[in-house]
């Protein structure tokens, strides 16, 4: 089995090409290749494949073999591979994928691309469709979590997000508060979780805690989730930059539309074979 490893500011995952064969068990895939020790190392993968209905099909698996909606950083990825690899030679194309059909835009420099801009969609706070166990909108509602109130903001961008803004996520404890946050009985489907630290108007910096993945480098839809709860809590202007640890995405929220568009790098890191017996 042929794979690429690629990132999105340092958040990666493994991609494998299934637009002529299907690759079988990518749950247990996920698992077994995404350990950092034992396997090629991720946060989780992704497997490109044929559409009825867009340019391409984006299935994504987390580390822990469950099954994700929808990646930023990870469809960005898509869309290098594809026309990098000479699947396609359109600059703009459709990627399906559990959250809707997604268009993005490629920025190509010397025959490869190198940045990609996703339109993400709508936001939505309604608790259903996030889904969270509240009869309001949760928009700096109180949450304990490890013994103290935070003050916290859910949104869908697709899959679900909690926004809590800190003094100083650098020294912010992720690793326990993270996962506490995710399994809260109030999201009865996991949520993905966001501490951030506003800079300015225009600038802020991000952890983030992933269901199924725990704290990664990056996450696209939790960066867009961030600007667009910065942004309606009058934190930030509609267009912010998000500083993660492994870089930093552009996010533009046009309320007026009601869409986000984030734009970042895609970069491929190594391609490889698997044994089968890997499986």
């Amino acid at each position: 089995m042929k794979f690429t490893k690629m990132h999105g500011c340092g958040n990666d995952y493994i991609y494998f090409d299934c637009t002529k064969e299907p690759l079988a068990n990518p749950a247990k895939l996920a698992v077994c290749l995404s350990d950092r020790h034992f396997g090629v190392g991720g946060d989780g993968i992704i497997l490109i494949k044929p559409s009825e209905k867009a340019d391409f099909y984006m299935e994504m698996y987390n580390a822990d073999g469950s099954q994700g909606k929808m990646c930023g950083n990870g469809i960005r990825c898509v869309a290098k591979y594809v026309y990098d690899a000479g699947l396609t030679d359109k600059t703009c194309i459709t990627v399906d994928t559990l959250s809707g059909v997604k268009t993005l835009e490629l920025f190509v420099e010397n025959g490869k691309v190198k940045q990609v801009t996703v339109a993400m969609g709508r936001p939505s706070f309604a608790p259903a469709d996030i889904p969270a166990l509240a009869e309001e909108a949760l928009l700096q509602s109180p949450v304990t979590l490890c013994g103290k109130t935070y003050e916290m903001t859910a949104l869908s961008v697709g899959n679900p997000h909690v926004v809590i803004r800190v003094e100083d996520v650098a020294s912010f404890p992720v690793e326990q508060v993270g996962p506490v946050l995710e399994h809260h009985p109030m999201f009865p489907e996991q949520v993905n979780a966001e501490f951030v630290q506003v800079l300015d108007r225009t600038r802020v910096c991000m952890r983030v805690w992933e269901r199924g993945s725990g704290e990664t480098w990056a996450c696209g839809t939790g960066a867009c989730a961030t600007a667009v709860a910065c942004y309606k809590n009058g934190w930030t202007d509609s267009e912010v930059t998000v500083v993660l640890r492994g870089g930093e995405l552009k996010i533009r929220y046009d309320e007026k539309e009601d869409a986000i568009f984030m734009t970042g790098p895609a970069e491929t890191v190594f391609t490889g074979e698997i044994e089968e017996t890997v499986r």
